[in-house]
């Protein structure tokens, strides 16, 4: 059972980033449905659900599943069963101290901490979510221990798309309720409050679906399970009491610097908020950071996400090489990964700043100049987290945890200062808070690099790996700006991105090769790359 090849099934290499993708996509339809200021209603209920399950849910399946795994592989089935039930009854308790706290602290939450009072019956809401989500965490990590990592990937894709559906149905329906709530109180906010109630009503019933789905299987395989017991020979069961600190000791750094990673949108929502108040844009600023929530951190994250499919196994093989002390084999791994890096980034970033104008056209009906200035000012954060993922993987995975909580922490202060002097005191709305984050990524890229390269006594080729990437995708992404400019009026946004995507990457691939930067086998690895083996050959590059 422990022995399978699901390690290297796509499926399940790549749960979690696609998985992530489609919460993503998700709020795409969701704002059509329950409108700019309901999203920014449900922006900082989600994200506190987000952050306080990174906790009891993210971690806590890491730290089990390398648990019960090691004591698996030593046929120790007793202890392993005592690690699972430490750390359901520590993780129920866990959740059930944060349920409580937000059932009685919503309204103060949504008044004090995130500046949106109507916010607070989305955050209630988040109380029984976080508990269905503790359970969740649970189980995978008990299945991820038994080298059941196939049916933790199943669970992720199941919870993804029955949340997709169940926010979507489930705001759509109490949004139209909530315009008759607000014909009666003639207040057009309750019904965008409504609509973000309902979409955390559909987080909660996907979290019980896969509940339902986890306690299904782990009924079928109880009987397998229990049938390893019996297989058991240790002379010695570690308690529970040891079993919860071994546990607390893996999980708690882990969700320390998961949590420091992800608590921005908090932050800024709340820095927005005050920015908009003082400006006495109050009526407004909910629609805006909606727009921002929805529209704009979906962008960069999608893109993000693109750079990140494209190294997601290469810490882990740069780590193995580590471990064996074949260093040589680590460096050109760790070349590898950053000249794909930017190979992919560079592009990603270069051409969704250039259809800025294109993109908010098929966002928003009529354009917003507001979209595409924030989209052409953030498409550089594509870049920097894709660095600052490949470089927080690698120091995690060799573990160089007190360096990373450094940069992390360090980088998160950063922000926060920054963003306090552009928002809150210089009142730059939007811009401020995209600024503090490209300065905070860059910084916490560089330290990173900093501290990589010395432990691991890496150079970086700057021209072949990060300069020509940069400079082929400058030059072909004027030639989308130039599409973008002039199809937009005529073809509309849709088609002027799918001509400009297409010019960009035909133009990229080709400097690149006249660059001498990918060659013959890469180009056989990619869509239409015999075009461009033929076109090089008969040029003479090959």
């Amino acid at each position: 059972m422990t022995g399978g090849r699901s390690g290297r099934n796509p499926v399940v290499q790549y749960a979690g980033i696609l998985s992530y993708m489609l919460l993503l996509i998700m709020r795409i339809p969701l704002i059509g449905m329950i409108g700019d200021a309901g999203m920014g209603l449900f922006a900082p209920a989600f994200e506190i659900f987000v952050l306080v399950t990174l906790l009891t849910s993210y971690s806590m399946t890491g730290a089990m599943s390398g648990i019960i795994r090691y004591r698996v592989k030593r046929e120790q089935y007793k202890s392993a069963k005592k690690a699972f039930q430490a750390a359901f009854l520590m993780d129920l308790l866990i959740s059930a101290v944060f349920a409580f706290a937000l059932l009685g602290l919503s309204g103060m939450i949504a008044d004090i901490l995130i500046l949106e009072s109507m916010s607070y019956m989305a955050v209630m809401v988040t109380a029984p979510v976080i508990v269905f989500a503790a359970f969740i965490g649970t189980f995978r990590g008990y299945f991820n221990g038994y080298g059941l990592g196939v049916l933790t990937a199943h669970s992720q894709y199941i919870e993804k798309i029955s949340m997709i559906i169940c926010v979507l149905c489930c705001g759509s329906v109490l949004y139209r309720y909530g315009e008759k709530v607000s014909a009666l109180r003639q207040d057009d906010v309750y019904s965008f409050a409504h609509g973000a109630l309902g979409a955390m009503i559909g987080v909660l019933l996907s979290q019980i679906i896969t509940t339902v789905y986890l306690l299904v299987i782990y009924v079928i395989y109880s009987g397998t399970l229990r049938g390893k017991l019996g297989m058991d020979g240790s002379k010695r069961i570690e308690t529970q009491y040891s079993m919860q600190r071994v546990i607390l000791a893996n999980c708690l750094p882990l969700a320390i610097i998961a949590i420091l990673s992800n608590v921005y949108m908090l932050i800024d929502q709340r820095m927005f908020n005050y920015c908009m108040n003082k400006k006495e844009l109050g009526g407004v600023r909910t629609a805006l950071w909606g727009s921002y929530y929805g529209r704009l951190a979906v962008l960069i994250g999608l893109g993000a996400c693109c750079v990140i499919l494209s190294i997601y196994t290469m810490p882990g093989k740069i780590s193995n090489s580590y471990d064996r002390e074949e260093y040589r084999v680590m460096r050109d791994r760790i070349s590898r990964a950053v000249r794909r890096v930017c190979l992919v980034g560079f592009p990603v970033a270069v051409y969704l700043a250039a259809l800025a104008d294109s993109t908010a056209a098929c966002l928003v009906k009529g354009g917003n100049e507001d979209l595409a200035s924030w989209i052409r000012t953030g498409a550089v954060i594509i870049v920097l987290y894709g660095f600052c993922f490949l470089l927080g993987q690698l120091m995690y995975k060799i573990h160089m945890f007190r360096e990373l909580l450094a940069v992390t922490a360090g980088s998160l202060l950063l922000h926060w200062i920054i963003a306090y002097l552009f928002v809150q005191k210089a009142l730059m709305g939007a811009e401020g808070i995209i600024a503090a984050l490209i300065i905070s990524f860059a910084a916490n890229g560089a330290l990173s690099f900093y501290f990589v390269s010395r432990h691991l006594k890496y150079r970086q080729e700057w021209f072949s790996g990060v300069a020509f990437p940069a400079a082929a995708a400058a030059v072909s992404g004027l030639a989308v700006m130039l599409v973008d400019k002039f199809l937009l009026a005529s073809l509309g946004g849709l088609p002027t991105i799918l001509i400009g995507v297409l010019t960009g990457l035909i133009l990229y691939v080709a400097f690149l090769m006249i660059l001498r930067v990918i060659g013959e086998e890469e180009l056989s690895h990619i869509p239409l790359g015999f075009f461009f083996i033929m076109l090089g050959k008969n040029l003479g590059i090959f």
